[in-house]
């Protein structure tokens, strides 16, 4: 959801540039090999190495359109039961890069980018985690938000300012209440 409020809300309006960066539940969580999370996270992990084998053929540009097409894959249309050839194919990508996949090469190109994200916002986190320079020019990075749907644009963007004038306050550090809702994803992108 929040890769939706800032493509479809933010960007338009404050005119950024994005670039798409991996996290691997996988790698961060170290789920139990035998559980559901697991075989959900590893799913997920090979896609990224999938993202990264666009990346260094095609640009970060690429990578938004597969991420996207994966959004739709599994949040919209509820399924895993897809594979990345299916996914390269559906947007016109060269499907050669499905075999990275199952290429364990990708792995390190994952966590070093995985982890510059998590050097700058905290290893105590998880995803989303958005990175921006602050008013003096230094790199800083929030976990979050999390939402569980997009604003209306108004709200959107009031909580965008937010968001950058609190990252610009020393000793600002966390937000939180209790989820009471799933994410709402609205139509499919």
């Amino acid at each position: 959801m929040t890769a939706r409020w800032v493509v479809d809300e933010i960007k338009p309006a404050r005119d950024l540039d994005i670039t798409w960066q991996p996290i691997s539940l996988l790698f961060k969580n170290e789920p139990d090999p035998g559980s559901d999370y697991f075989k959900a996270s590893e799913f997920t992990h090979k896609l990224l190495r999938v993202m990264e084998s666009v990346r260094a053929a095609e640009g970060d540009d690429a990578v938004f359109d597969l991420y996207w097409e994966y959004g739709r894959r599994i949040h919209h249309d509820q399924t895993r039961d897809f594979t990345a050839f299916d996914a390269l194919d559906a947007i016109g990508h060269d499907t050669a890069h499905a075999a990275a996949f199952d290429d364990e090469s990708w792995d390190a190109e994952i966590r070093t980018r995985m982890d510059v994200g998590l050097a700058l916002a905290g290893d105590d986190i998880g995803t989303p985690i958005i990175a921006f320079d602050d008013r003096a020019g230094v790199q800083q990075a929030y976990f979050g938000p999390v939402i569980t749907r997009v604003p209306p644009t108004d709200d959107s963007l009031a909580m965008w300012d937010a968001l950058m004038t609190m990252m610009n306050i020393d000793g600002f550090w966390e937000l939180k209440r209790t989820r009471t809702e799933r994410p709402f994803f609205g139509e499919r992108p």
